[in-house]
């Protein structure tokens, strides 16, 4: 007896015949099945039809770019937010009167866009991608407008963490309702654009964020709250574009929600993110940290065990952990994450505190970089569409980044000509770009297509816990590093001529900005290099009292750039291991109907027998 198609599966396809794309073939609207019971019958059976002919039509190239132009800007939010604020948070803590709270404006964010995340890719699993992606923009926007009145760094963080509840839908619903969209040898190129998206807001932010903060007020508003002000109008377009041309096909299933297994996320990562964000200033072996790290050990505990007893209405079902591809892919996205965040963050410290760019300047000079990422992103994605294999660009891409960062560790010093460090930047770009490009391909083609949003939403999420750990991580061994860097670096430099020659020169003397530098050299037991709070001072300093401080920052994040290519050679040896499957050449809802037809349509040619020659 023929199997009948999904009820999803003729949504789709009346939905896109409504927006005026073709309707499917009258082959793809009578079952094989059906043919096939007629062969069974005795009947001639007819001419097999193409495989790829028997799946429903989708949306056009077209309504899927108009699309895609509403999943970008709601991306743009996203990342934008991640960065815009780092240059600007200073200029903010001071206005505020709140400078030691300030990385709680960025730890409230970070906790809560990670947490939600897993929870946005299973509830649009069950209930459709578009009220929570209209969901995640409006809470965002919201959030935006209260960050906007804060009267108090408190405020401000309680404002971010709204924020963040909004952003944790906003970049892996976009990914997953590509994924429902396109089929996968089609979709990396259409991924490529978000990515460029991501790369274009992380250069754009920085940029942005200073010039805002250095503005004494826009339009009678002060210049830093335009920040976050700046978000509403983008935000509104998205949500005009995406609730008026976002039309996507879903049939309700009645699930259990898994509250519980929110909860206990919450409770096992959000004490690790927050020692891993507040470790340093605490102290690893704190009370504080030592708490964190017990509740949020217990807490993956007992989310674990929630989430086996709920079976297929967990959060992330356990059983996606049963496939290969989906648990290597999971480690990869940590791996990638933290070597993503160790190699962006580190490159600009170097930028800033032993180059002496500005914070918007350091973010020109990334430019390199973001090249090499959307010039990566978009060639892997359109050759992946071409081929239809995509193993080769991660593999190669993780050698690129692991490859760039030792570069930056052997050839990378603290008077190294700007191009040379910007060559090994394109490098990097060229890595993360063929990476990244593929990361969320893999675990989408890898997973039952029901289990494309959680899916999704798994990828970002362990991306985003590796990129945490690793940016906790990496911070602290380059600041537990660099004092004894820097003495040993003050002590080399004291002896050489230039540095007497400015000890002795009366202007250098008389100068305040070189008090830290003469402090030391009278008193080298004072400990000054090792309460270095604020790097801002070495730009002060004349350029040959300078250089021990330079080189010590420089020589310390070799050893950081060195630890992060271990990092990207782990992940180089989790693709190696990671077997490619083929990808599949129907949208995710039309997955199991396109499936179901080829199945029948090899029946039909086997019963039939041989074709006779001509």
């Amino acid at each position: 007896m023929a199997k009948d198609h999904p009820e999803g599966v003729r949504a789709s396809t009346t939905t896109w015949q409504h927006t005026g794309t073709p309707a499917a073939s009258a082959a793809a609207a009578a079952p094989p099945g059906r043919a096939t019971d007629r062969t069974r019958a005795g009947a001639t059976p007819a001419a097999p039809a193409d495989d790829t002919t028997s799946a429903p039509a989708g949306p056009s190239h077209r309504q899927i770019l108009t699309i895609l132009s509403g999943l970008m800007l709601g991306m743009f939010l996203a990342s934008l937010d991640q960065t815009i604020v780092s240059t600007s948070i200073r200029t903010i803590a001071d206005d505020l009167h709140g400078l030691d709270q300030q990385a709680w404006a960025t730890t409230a964010y970070l906790i809560t866009s990670t947490i939600t995340t897993p929870l946005y890719g299973k509830l649009s699993d069950l209930h459709g991608r578009k009220p929570y992606y209209l969901a995640a923009i409006s809470v965002f926007v919201v959030g935006s407008v209260l960050c906007t009145f804060a009267t108090s760094m408190t405020e401000l963080a309680a404002f971010r963490a709204v924020q963040g509840v909004g952003a944790g839908g906003l970049m892996s619903l976009a990914l997953a309702i590509i994924g429902d969209l396109v089929p996968p040898r089609e979709r990396a190129r259409y991924q490529s654009y978000l990515l460029a998206t991501f790369a274009a807001s992380s250069v754009a932010g920085p940029l942005i964020g200073g010039f805002l903060a250095g503005q004494s007020s826009i339009l009678g508003v002060v210049g830093w709250r335009w920040v976050f002000l700046v978000n509403v109008p983008v935000g509104i377009i998205a949500l005009f574009v995406v609730a008026r041309v976002l039309n996507l096909p879903h049939t309700r299933r009645e699930h259990r929600i898994d509250w519980w297994g929110a909860l206990t996320i919450v409770l096992g990562v959000v004490p690790l993110l927050l020692v891993a964000e507040q470790g340093r200033a605490w102290g690893w072996g704190s009370a504080r940290s030592l708490a964190c790290y017990g509740i949020g050990v217990a807490g993956i505990i007992v989310w674990i065990l929630v989430e086996r007893s709920m079976g297929d209405d967990a959060l992330i079902p356990m059983r996606l952990f049963r496939s290969a591809i989906f648990s290597k892919t999971s480690l990869l996205a940590v791996l990638v994450g933290a070597g993503m965040f160790g190699g962006m963050l580190l490159i600009p410290q170097y930028l800033q505190i032993v180059k002496g760019a500005s914070p918007t300047r350091s973010g020109l000079q990334m430019l390199p970089l973001m090249a090499g990422l959307i010039v990566a992103s978009l060639v892997s994605g359109r050759l992946t569409s071409k081929t239809g294999h995509y193993k080769v660009f991660p593999l190669v891409g993780s050698v690129f980044m692991a490859a760039a960062l030792l570069l930056f560790h052997y050839q990378v010093q603290w008077d190294t000509p700007l191009p040379k460090t910007m060559a090994f930047m394109v490098l990097f770009g060229l890595g993360l770009g063929a990476v990244m490009q593929t990361l969320v391909l893999v675990v989408q083609n890898g997973v039952p297509p029901q289990d494309m949003g959680v899916a999704t939403a798994s990828s970002t999420f362990f991306r985003q816990i590796g990129g945490t750990l690793g940016t906790a991580v990496f911070l602290s061994i380059l600041f537990n590093s660099v004092g004894d860097k820097i003495g040993s670096a003050f002590r080399s430099a004291v002896r050489t001529p230039q540095f007497q020659e400015a000890l002795h020169d009366p202007a250098v003397l008389h100068n305040p900005a070189n008090k830290p530098v003469l402090d030391l050299v009278n008193n080298p037991g004072a400990g000054g290099a090792d309460s270095l709070n604020d790097s801002s001072f070495i730009q002060n300093l004349d350029p040959r009292l300078a250089v021990p401080f330079k080189q010590g920052f420089a020589d310390s994040m070799q050893g950081v750039f060195l630890l992060t290519a271990g990092v990207m050679a782990l992940a180089f040896l989790t693709v190696l291991w990671t077997k490619e499957v083929p990808l599949r050449e129907a949208p995710g809802p039309q997955a199991p109907a396109a499936e179901e037809d080829r199945a029948d349509a090899t029946e039909v040619r086997g019963t039939a027998g041989p074709v006779p020659a001509k």
